[in-house]
């Protein structure tokens, strides 16, 4: 008789996605509401990030694969030469140096002074084109962290409606906490939702931009090692 009876609460229950989202308690409602906005947005800076990351890694393979293939020891500024890619930009900060000193510094003498300059000006760019390269990522790392707990708010609260609909109706019945345990298991499983993407691909990004990064300062110091020996050649000019 028992399982006869949870069997027909269970068949006048309604399990199905929308009921429970549009049957929830408000409170729960809320929270579903919120991690699906932070899995919309968890999704939008991921793509932004394949695309914009990808790219700039590819136009500093490019830039490094067509000025290392020209004149490598002319450090003076050539139309196509700095676009809009990190690679070249990094490269510009080096040329202006390069630029001011042909303008007015004494020549071989001033060379370990420029060559110091030029590498404090090309760590700055790269730590500029990092930071630029890696904006967005800190919203990843926070939807990770904090969305299995907010779902995990969401299943806490559903589980004590369960218990207080027992304690309103004195029934322990399927029909009476089946409704906000379910609420409560959904609210977990959308923080895991919005969290396991947002966790796997900021992890992924943050290697790609330390690759990203160790390329720049390998092509940095390629520029630095050739703008030392032109630097020290008396006949620059």
């Amino acid at each position: 008789m028992e399982s006869e009876a949870i069997g027909t609460a269970a068949s006048n229950t309604d399990f199905s996605l929308l009921s429970l989202v549009f049957d929830a308690d408000p409170v729960v409602k809320l929270v579903l509401l919120f991690l699906l906005g932070a899995s919309i947005w968890s999704w939008m800076v991921i793509v932004e990030k394949l695309f914009s990351l990808g790219g700039a890694r590819r136009k500093a393979k490019q830039f490094e694969a067509a000025f290392w293939g020209g004149r490598t020891e002319d450090f003076d500024m050539r139309p196509g030469q700095v676009g809009s890619d990190a690679a070249g930009r990094v490269f510009a900060s080096a040329a202006r140096e390069w630029s001011d000193a042909k303008r007015g510094m004494p020549a071989p003498a001033e060379a370990a002074a420029l060559v110091s300059r030029a590498e404090r000006s090309m760590r700055a760019t790269v730590d500029r084109e990092i930071g630029k390269a890696g904006k967005g990522l800190g919203v990843l790392a926070t939807i990770g962290s904090a969305s299995p707990f907010i779902g995990l708010f969401g299943t806490v609260w559903g589980i004590m409606n369960a218990f207080l609909n027992i304690a309103a109706q004195q029934d322990t019945s399927l029909g009476t906490v089946a409704g906000p345990i379910a609420e409560a298991l959904f609210a977990t499983g959308m923080g895991l939702v919005a969290a396991i993407p947002a966790v796997i691909f900021y992890n992924k990004f943050t290697g790609d931009l330390t690759s990203f990064g160790d390329q720049l300062d390998t092509f940095s110091q390629d520029v630095l090692v050739r703008l030392s020996r032109r630097a020290s050649d008396p006949g620059r000019d």
